[in-house]
């Protein structure tokens, strides 16, 4: 049960900034928002923040243990004085207003998680951004979602500064990380009181900006319900944790994927490992080492430790999940044989805030998706909408509690469609209602866990004085699952060596997002109209990976 009513009154004030509602897609372009379990009828007002930490404290249960970071641990009550300082600098030193925007930048840390929780519980909403972005990237969504103040680690300063030459909006960066002007030193001078601004629970709370396949970021913007309803819905339902339970992943908290590790737990009162570098060897040392009992990562991340598993101690895993990438037998099998668990994959994805397809323990089926997570529905159809016959192949529809609603983008019309939304993943539904993943039906790549859209590796790469032209494409890799390769046509007499390249993309984009492979063509396959026909250089991929041609480059 949530806890007492009286959590959700905090200090009533309207919403002073009304560019999110403004720039809300219409109405009648959104998917049906389901509301049919009892669980997801939600006051009216609702700051969602009162539910995730007010509460405990209310409860007596502010001792508990809440996050595990590598530096510090905080208690329920310490967390919730340090919301309330930050929220406080945010309201009386920055002039945060109720929907303004505020960028975070950072790694996974307690202070993340702080800020994170101050924000919303101001009345404002997040923008968080991965923290190894370049300042290009950081740009984007500055001007795009009209952000004013950002907090950041001090740290990741460099390509912040770089972001402020691109973004004349943003007015004020406040760095923790010591400092006289630290947000720690203004925090020190703030009470550890604050009542949480009353909003509504379809108020905008977070705006998680993600790639399409052209390239060009799409914020999806999410209500203070929606962060309840994933909890009380993929969470309860399918994680089933209790307060004993200590949460561990490996996802940026940027990510959407990554709000499991932080507000699956302190819905329940359980605690978090918070992983700065969480790398497979650091997952799983941190596994042993706080007795981790709920673990999300990529499967990339199970078959790595799979390989060094004599190394650690996972013996105090009860749930394992799945997300990020499609989850292949052959990891599931040997998860399973190695460490007695169950795997449980999942599909979510940013524009529906996290997983809606998966399936208990008790009901997996070994290589499917899983079924509609209660309170969401979903079926596979044909290219005009129409529901197709269990066993063929199709394009997969969801609907549920949450749903996209892009930040003015004519994309919008395109991933939803007569109320429903279109993740862009082709499915196959058995006669058992299990939905087995076939493909993406874009040109997004998911390689270990990370969205990374093929056209902006390539704008990246013809910035080089030497690239022509290029394909990018996600390459089958027997170790990754997939991964990012590009077919170059160097300029004229140009000669380039691959790895150079590969620093080059590192330089302008994120160094996640690089060509694990590169090859060099004399010329691209194009339709009549001149456009790269990348379904050819999957084609091509798919048959040099068979023939152990593709040999992605180490990182």
């Amino acid at each position: 049960m949530d806890a007492p009513s009286e959590l959700a009154r905090g200090i009533a004030a309207p919403i002073l900034d009304t560019f999110p509602r403004d720039h809300l897609p219409p109405r009648d372009t959104w998917p049906d928002l389901l509301v049919a379990l009892p669980d997801l009828r939600y006051s009216r007002r609702l700051n969602c923040v009162t539910q995730f930490l007010d509460r405990w404290i209310v409860e007596g249960r502010g001792h508990a243990l809440c996050l595990i970071g590598e530096h510090e641990s905080l208690t329920y009550r310490q967390l919730f004085e340090r919301v309330n300082r930050i929220a406080n600098v945010l309201v009386n030193r920055l002039g945060l207003q109720p929907g303004n925007r505020v960028l975070l930048r950072s790694g996974n840390t307690p202070m993340m998680v702080a800020t994170y929780l101050a924000v919303l519980k101001a009345g404002g909403i997040v923008v968080a951004t991965m923290p190894l972005l370049r300042a290009r990237e950081i740009a984007y969504p500055l001007n795009k979602a009209r952000i004013a103040i950002a907090l950041c680690d001090r740290r990741l300063a460099d390509d912040m500064e770089g972001a402020r030459a691109h973004a004349p909006g943003l007015e004020r960066v406040v760095y923790w990380g010591g400092g006289s002007n630290s947000l720690e030193a203004l925090m020190s001078a703030e009470s550890p009181s604050f009542t949480a601004v009353d909003t509504a629970a379809d108020e905008v709370c977070l705006i998680a900006f993600t790639s399409g396949t052209t390239g060009e970021p799409k914020g999806a913007m999410h209500f203070h319900r929606d962060m309840l309803a994933i909890c009380d819905t993929y969470a309860r339902h399918v994680v089933r944790a209790g307060p004993d339970d200590r949460f561990i992943g490996s996802a940026p908290f940027a990510f959407t994927f990554g709000l499991a590790i932080i507000l699956f737990p302190m819905r329940v009162g359980a605690s978090a490992v918070v992983l700065e570098k969480a790398a497979p060897e650091d997952l799983a040392l941190a596994i042993g080492r706080e007795r981790a009992t709920i673990c999300f990562t990529a499967p990339t991340a199970y078959r790595a430790m799979l390989a060094k598993r004599t190394a650690y101690d996972l013996s105090s895993l009860r749930r394992c999940i799945s997300a990020g990438e499609s989850l292949n037998r052959a990891t599931f099998d040997a998860w399973k044989s190695a460490t007695g668990l169950t795997l449980l994959d999942g599909i979510g994805g940013t524009e529906m805030l996290h997983i809606y397809l998966a399936s208990p323990e008790e009901e997996v089926r070994p290589g499917a998706t899983g079924r509609p997570v209660p309170g969401y529905e979903a079926r596979v159809v044909d290219e005009q909408g129409h529901e197709v016959a269990p066993g063929t192949i199709g394009r997969l529809a969801v609907r549920g509690p949450t749903g996209c609603r892009y930040l003015a983008d004519p994309r919008q019309t395109t991933y939803v469609v007569d109320g429903w939304n279109y993740p862009g993943d082709s499915y196959l539904m058995d006669e058992d209602g299990y939905f087995w993943y076939q493909a993406r039906c874009d040109d997004m790549i998911v390689a270990s866990g990370y969205n990374i859209s093929g056209p902006e590796v390539e704008a990246a790469l013809l910035r080089h004085p030497d690239v022509l032209e290029c394909g990018v494409v996600g390459a089958p890799d027997p170790e990754r699952g997939t991964i990012v390769k590009a077919y170059v046509v160097l300029a004229p007499g140009a000669t380039v060596h691959a790895k150079t390249l590969q620093d080059f993309v590192k330089a302008e984009i994120a160094p996640y997002k690089y060509p694990r492979a590169i090859d060099y063509v004399a010329s691209l396959p194009k339709t009549a109209s001149g456009k790269i026909q990348r379904f050819e250089l999957r084609r091509l991929a798919a048959e040099q990976a068979a023939a152990g041609a593709s040999v992605a480059v180490p990182a």
